[in-house]
Formats: structure tokens, sequence, C-alpha cells
């Protein structure tokens, strides 16, 4: 796995609709009713290469999400094509994708070396492996859980920190949007890749462009 396969989608075309988050590739499809979802889900599952290609449907009134990857790293060739597919089937029953709705929340559990343990994470909360420092939801609806390792000599400050990832074009209006609400910066040195943000009590949030737009060699999380 290496950064190449989300580059390579990133600057495809026909494919704008699409959003790279931390998961990877996602469209979020707006519809008139739950019942013309469904119905373009039904589509999308006749489509050629979908089936048995990873791809997850996810359903609600208005909408219907598609994710192409649970993560970022797995992106290659076949995904650009296969988001072609899909958004070719949408646009043929006016199915519009909107950018603005396509998000993923992660938390990022920070350990030293020696103290990390994604096994425990995976035990307790029912989840899969899907790399090496992970764990994600087998239903696709809970947040994915990764491990963020600490410098031996760097103080745990804060155990836990939340990762939001949006498209980039909509990372300063979400940023905008947690400052009116009270949120504070506490770290802005990796912009426009990602801000660091405090509520009052201290709790971080990670407010991520990373991977769908600036590009950063480190690992996303740095609260």
């Amino acid at each position: 796995m290496s950064e190449q396969g989300w580059h390579d989608f990133l600057a495809a075309e026909a494919v704008e609709g699409w959003v790279i988050l931390h998961g990877g590739a996602t469209a979020v499809f707006r519809l008139g009713s739950l019942r013309e979802a469904a119905s373009l889900a039904q589509a999308l599952s006749e489509a050629p290469g979908i089936e048995s290609s990873g791809v997850m449907l996810t359903l609600a009134d208005d909408r219907l999400t598609v994710r192409l990857s649970r993560d970022v790293w797995q992106l290659e060739s076949r995904h650009i094509e296969l988001a072609r597919t899909i958004s070719a089937v949408a646009q043929s029953v006016g199915a519009e994708p909107d950018r603005a709705s396509v998000q993923e929340v992660q938390v990022a559990i920070a350990a030293k070396p020696d103290a990390i343990n994604i096994g425990f994470w995976r035990a307790v909360l029912g989840y899969l492996p899907m790399a090496d420092d992970n764990a994600v939801d087998p239903l696709g609806h809970g947040s994915t859980v990764w491990m963020q390792e600490l410098d031996s000599a760097k103080t745990l400050r804060h155990a836990m920190h939340i990762d939001v990832s949006v498209a980039r074009e909509h990372v300063n209006a979400r940023l905008e949007a947690a400052l009116a609400a009270g949120g504070r910066i506490v770290d802005e040195s990796h912009a426009p890749s990602h801000w660091t943000l405090a509520d009052p009590s201290g709790n971080r949030v990670c407010i991520c462009a990373w991977p769908d737009g600036s590009a950063q060699t480190s690992s996303e999380g740095a609260a």
C-alpha cells in the first residue's frame, strides 16, 4: 500500500463528486426520497464491477452514501473506474453528488510504543482489523479507531482525540463553525493539512483537509 493510489484518484477525471477521506473515496448522492435512494442502490448493485468490490452503501431518507474502501491506503487504480461507473449510474437517475455532506470521524488513541494494544480495542468494540494499527466496525457504521504511537520521551497529555476528515473546500467552513461554537485552535502548525482544536474543557479534535486536499508526510493526527 502507498500514497500513489489516492494521489492518482485526486488527479483523475470524471470523479469530481468524490472526496478522499481517511477511509478512502466517498460520495454522497442527493435524491428525493428513501425510495429513490433504495432504487439507486439497486441499480448500483447491478452495475459492472460492483459485486464483491468492497463497496459499501448507506441509505438515508434523501441520500445514498457510497464508500469505495475503508482505508485511504487501500485505494487502487480500479477504484477510479468504480467511481466513474457509480457516478454515471447516479447521473442517469438525476442524483447529484453533495461534497459538503461527505465526512468521516475517526478516534485516535495515543500510547507509548510499549503500551500500544489495538487488540484490546478490537475486542471491546467487536471491531475487525483493517491495518496493523487500526480497528473498523464490520457493519460500517461506527468510527474507525487507530493507534497513535507517541515518542517514548514525549509526555502523554491527551490519551484520545477525534479526527474529522472533510472535503478540502469545506474545511474552512467547518473550522469557522467550531470556533464560533466555543472552540479554540491549539495547533495550526500543520495547516492547511489539518488544525487541532480544543473545547473549553481541553478535549481535542483535528479538522482535516488531508487527504482530499493538502498532502502531508506524517500521520494525520497530531493532537
